[in-house]
């Protein structure tokens, strides 16, 4: 019997929530979740291989895995662009494999994955915002590992991992935008200083500074913060940085 009961159950939103507190990106945090996912289900004969595949616009991907072993098992899948952990991310529903070397539903793809071994496998979806999809991939070397009791487990710490993984994106989002909003401070100071300069030194409107600096830009082929930065060094002062926060 591979671990995973109701005990694990009740500690696991606990122990996520750790997972995102202790990350530093989301790529991380992913990879926690795998290696906890195979963790959790793996016993003493038998060892569970977890994956997070995450499905975007025209691109497909193994976000993170428990192992080298577990990346390359879930490799295949996106190989043959089928398998039970695509389809169910990409469905939105559970699909389980009890035995490859009985299975009908996914072609060659089954006799590939009895190559590498594998026997059964569990493609349980991660729900995510937007156009993203996902799914949580399991698999194991003995066929008929997946009962009913690690299928409930597994579908509790997915539905879990949706709810923080749309935070952590939320909270990646939210840096992204702050870095952004940084530079975009930086370049507006640089900019403002540069339009000074050329004020000082033309005797002519902010209105006009931006058109000669403007104009620099584009016969430079440069952006327009490049351009002030390069007149702000010229008459030796010091780019503005961007503010730190208090």
């Amino acid at each position: 019997m591979i671990a995973g009961t109701a005990d694990d159950e009740v500690r696991q939103p606990a122990q996520l929530q750790d997972l995102v507190l202790e990350s530093t990106d989301l790529e991380r945090f992913v990879t926690k979740l795998a290696e906890r996912a195979a963790q959790t289900f793996s016993s003493e004969i038998e060892e569970v291989l977890c994956s997070v595949t995450v499905l975007r616009p025209r691109t497909k991907a193994v976000m993170a895995s428990s192992s080298d072993r577990a990346k390359v098992v879930d490799e295949v899948q996106l190989s043959f662009d089928d398998g039970p952990c695509l389809r169910a991310a990409r469905e939105g529903r559970l699909y389980v494999v009890q035995d490859f070397t009985t299975e009908d539903r996914f072609g060659k793809y089954s006799r590939t994955m009895i190559g590498h071994g594998i026997h059964s496998a569990l493609g349980i979806p991660i729900g995510l915002d937007g156009n993203a999809a996902a799914a949580l991939d399991l698999y194991a070397t003995a066929p008929d590992v997946f009962g009913s009791e690690i299928i409930a487990a597994a579908e509790a710490l997915a539905t879990e991992a949706s709810h923080l993984l749309r935070v952590a994106v939320h909270i990646a989002q939210l840096s992204t935008t702050n870095h952004h909003l940084k530079q975009a401070i930086s370049s507006r100071t640089t900019i403002d200083v540069a339009a000074g300069i050329i004020m000082a030194q033309n005797r002519c409107s902010h209105d006009a500074a931006m058109t000669i600096l403007s104009a620099a830009a584009s016969g430079r082929s440069m952006k327009l913060r490049d351009v002030a930065a390069t007149v702000v060094e010229f008459v030796g002062q010091e780019v503005p940085a961007t503010p730190v926060e208090p």
